[in-house]
């Protein structure tokens, strides 16, 4: 089933291209720190940021952020429709609400219709502590089948009114649930997805959660966009979708880095000299696969599809390059040399 195209600020959601995403974590009455916060994010790679609307007063960061930053900012709503309308007015790229909880009929369309005057798409969010009471009840607990009626009937609630402008989001803190409404979800309807784990936790176990629910639905050609929800520096979120898009080979740009595990025929500091290569070339832009290996018996064989990497001997280190092998250098200098020959490519 082909994805509909949704315009999303200058992104079309649906051109093939999946689109990292995340959320603004500063107090809302903090316009400053927002903008400090977003820029950051921007620089980091964000694509597509989204900040919480909880009151009147924080209606003036939409303005502000949409100054400060190029990429397409969303509105989150909970509830009160006439947050969103004044988001709306205010400039903002898309909005994220439950049709279903912003009250009768007349304010979903009110809301659509101000969407529709502004072609701002909606952003149906629904996770597993939002269902609602009659699915709950019909299912007993969340469930996959729960996730997805409940998503399906908040989006009707919008094409009652006429209008298709619309992303989904299914999140759920467990990962095997979440997996599978996703898939289930997308052989329902056409809609973008937008791919998350919610509450997924800390840096660690978060990782964890959103590498295996992303990366699974990427790997089915699912998704659109994504946000690597995490307790911490949402910078580190726009790393880390970065890198899950890379694994499953969504996203070409910068480096690929591969090292080895170690073993007893390690005779350097390999873990030390890997986590510098990393550092070094974490802002590289080159298109290219570097590996870092133990030794040299399984090293340039292992690796020969590296584009340039380094294997481990007793105090130094081999170069070689798709391979074949260039030549050797003392441990000490194994950074600088395979950074000089990286500068060649």
């Amino acid at each position: 089933m082909s994805v509909k195209q949704v315009k999303v600020g200058g992104l079309t959601l649906g051109d093939g291209n999946v689109y990292v995403q995340s959320m603004l974590c500063v107090p809302a009455e903090n316009v400053a720190g927002n903008v400090e916060q977003a820029v950051r994010l921007e620089q980091a790679g964000c694509q597509i940021i989204r900040t919480a609307i909880p009151n009147q007063e924080s209606i003036r960061l939409i303005p502000a952020l949409k100054e400060a930053v190029k990429m397409p900012v969303v509105a989150d709503i909970h509830f009160d429709y006439k947050l969103a309308l004044e988001s709306i007015a205010a400039g903002v790229d898309k909005v994220r609400i439950n049709p279903g909880n912003i009250g009768s009929d007349d304010r979903v369309k009110a809301v659509v219709d101000a969407c529709r005057a502004k072609n701002v798409p909606i952003r149906v969010g629904v996770n597993s502590g939002s269902l609602e009471k009659e699915i709950l009840a019909k299912y007993g607990h969340v469930t996959d089948m729960a996730l997805v009626e409940s998503a399906l009937y908040h989006v009707s609630l919008i094409e009652k009114f006429d209008y298709d402008n619309i992303v989904i989001s299914i999140k759920s803190s467990n990962v095997p649930m979440m997996i599978s409404a996703y898939r289930m979800l997308s052989q329902k309807c056409n809609y973008p997805l937008h791919l998350g784990v919610t509450e997924a936790g800390t840096v660690r176990m978060g990782l964890i959660k959103n590498a295996i629910g992303i990366g699974s639905l990427l790997c089915d050609g699912i998704g659109d966009t994504l946000r690597v929800s995490l307790t911490g520096d949402p910078v580190e979120e726009i790393k880390a979708g970065y890198d899950i898009l890379k694994a499953v080979g969504r996203h070409d740009a910068g480096v690929e880095l591969v090292s080895c595990p170690t073993c007893g025929r390690t005779q350097i500091d390999l873990i030390e000299l890997a986590e510098k290569v990393e550092a070094a070339l974490a802002n590289c832009q080159k298109r290219i696969k570097v590996a870092v290996m133990g030794c040299v018996v399984n090293g340039p064989g292992e690796a020969r599809e590296a584009d340039i990497g380094i294997a481990g001997g007793k105090g130094e280190v081999l170069l070689f390059k798709k391979g074949v092998p260039l030549y050797k250098v003392p441990e000490e200098q194994a950074l600088n040399a395979l950074l000089a020959e990286i500068d060649k490519l």
